[in-house]
């Protein structure tokens, strides 16, 4: 049995994405993903690679298990 369990990758990514004060177009061009793409990781519609997830962890400067909500 499997248990699945829900991230609040989407909510953090938002928090950190605005304390910096960029829009999600301006994220997704630093990063070189498409905007559509990030509003999909936001949303939780879509998980991303895990090589794009430590680009994210580097980017806001926090660790991969904070962004999956593992550590505060």
């Amino acid at each position: 049995m499997s248990i699945k369990m829900k991230t609040i990758l989407g909510q953090r990514l938002k928090e950190l994405r605005e304390e910096m004060g960029l829009t999600q177009k301006q994220l997704a061009d630093k990063l070189q993903i498409n905007s559509v793409t990030y509003l999909h990781y936001e949303k939780e519609q879509r998980e991303p690679p895990l090589a794009l997830l430590a680009d994210f962890a580097r980017f806001f400067d926090v660790t991969v298990d904070y962004l999956l909500g593992l550590a505060d």
